[in-house]
């Protein structure tokens, strides 16, 4: 007898009617109407089944610490990270943990079971890469979760992040991460692109960088970064994070820049909603959003995903770790709004997100992880419209956290009404 049955499910690429069997933490079929029993049976009835939502790019160190010190009252990059530096002045490893292990839960709860996270390694004793290490064994049997040695102050601009960034690694770190517009001159930030895609590939490590996280159209350090994946032979193992200078370039430089990211296979990591607040506050009218060019990018056959980045911290007061509510936002900021659009955008919190991590096992195939979520909705345009209520959530062939369906009881002239914002035509 088989663990779980997982019956008539509707899945992303819009199969229906579709049994999903489990056993020992994989599936093992896919099909309809499997003549298979297991121990335990959960009735999709008709709604969507997806694997786990993916979180491209986050911050555990720094979330769930809003108003401390203070809140962020230009709404600025600089400012928070001004309040971040007075703020990790006192950190704990017990404190990190604690904020990031709650994070963790809500994460849980929405059905996102993979989070990249950077951590910043400016603290000379490392305290934030101490506690996410801890919290990434004791969480894996729930969430995958990926740390990125990130200098927030600069590889070159703060002195001690050369050294401090090879010490994290040495820890166990997973990954290599910079922040060049944030080094003191332009051609700093090409430097620390050099070092680090260097280091990179001197450890068989991958490389997912802050790069462009500015209005400024001048800002092309997305440039260096495609030259030095193509260089060191970093085909597929790097992401450019934000990019959001792209959103104001030349549209001719970038028809140029775009397919050299695609040769480099370059993974691009946006982050909507942080995107959109900490970009354009120096302009009047017209106002820039500030998102990098997600459409295009994908149309380029560059890899695009999303994340949520920050959430009640310095830089972002709001957030609930959703990635559909992310996914909403860069759909109406992207304008992608035709059917396949729509699934793109769905892609971006998902399968997307899955090939910036390199997760194995990912997927609703036989021979993948027993990793899935069900949604109250039929189909990822409905998933994005309603942002669902994540019914089960299943790590492993293990029911990990469940919510009741949500629905209104009108009582109106004496008739009652139930309400789940349904439209007819998005489950037929």
């Amino acid at each position: 007898m088989l663990d779980l049955l997982i019956k008539n499910a509707n899945l992303p690429d819009g199969r229906t009617g579709v049994d999903i069997a489990v056993d020992k933490g994989r599936i093992v079929e896919v099909g309809p109407r499997l003549a298979l029993q297991a121990e335990r049976e959960i009735d999709a009835g008709g709604r969507l089944v997806t694997p786990p939502f993916v979180d491209s790019h986050f911050h555990l160190d720094s979330t769930l610490s809003y108003g401390q010190p203070r809140v962020n009252q230009s709404g600025t990059l600089l400012e928070g990270i001004e309040l971040w530096g007075e703020f990790k002045s006192g950190l704990t490893v017990e404190n990190v943990k604690a904020r990031a292990w709650e994070l963790c839960r809500w994460a849980i709860a929405r059905g996102t079971l993979a989070i990249r996270s950077h951590v910043d390694v400016g603290d000379d004793n490392l305290l934030a890469v101490e506690a996410l290490l801890e919290l990434r064994e004791e969480i894996k049997p729930y969430i995958d979760v990926q740390l990125v040695a990130f200098p927030q102050d600069g590889y070159f601009r703060h002195s001690p992040n050369a050294a401090n960034l090879e010490r994290a690694l040495n820890m166990g770190v997973d990954i290599v991460g910079g922040i060049p517009h944030f080094e003191r001159t332009m051609a700093e930030g090409a430097a620390s692109i050099k070092a680090l895609c260097e280091i990179a590939a001197d450890r068989g490590l991958q490389v997912d960088m802050h790069c462009d996280e500015s209005d400024d159209p001048h800002s092309r350090h997305i440039e260096t970064l495609t030259f030095h994946t193509q260089r060191l032979g970093l085909h597929g193992r790097v992401a450019g994070s934000h990019l959001a200078s792209m959103h104001s370039m030349d549209n001719y430089y970038v028809s140029k820049l775009l397919p050299l990211m695609a040769e480099a296979r370059i993974h691009v990591v946006a982050n909507p909603l942080i995107n959109i607040t900490l970009q354009g506050r120096h302009d009047t009218y017209p106002k820039r959003r500030g998102m990098t060019r997600v459409k295009e990018l994908m149309e380029a056959g560059v890899n695009v995903a999303f994340g949520q980045d920050a959430l009640m911290d310095p830089w972002y007061s709001l957030g609930s770790h959703d990635m559909l509510e992310v996914a909403h936002m860069g759909l109406h900021v992207a304008q992608m709004t035709g059917d396949e659009q729509i699934q793109q955008v769905f892609a971006a919190v998902t399968s997307n997100g899955a090939k910036v991590l390199g997760l194995e096992g990912y997927g609703l195939e036989p021979g993948c992880h027993a990793d899935m979520v069900i949604l109250q909705a039929a189909n990822p345009h409905e998933a994005l419209r309603l942002k669902p209520a994540r019914l089960f959530v299943i790590r492993r062939g293990q029911v990990i956290a469940e919510t009741p369906p949500v629905i209104s009881r009108l009582d109106l002239a004496d008739v009652t009404y139930e309400v789940d914002f349904h439209f007819p035509t998005e489950s037929n």
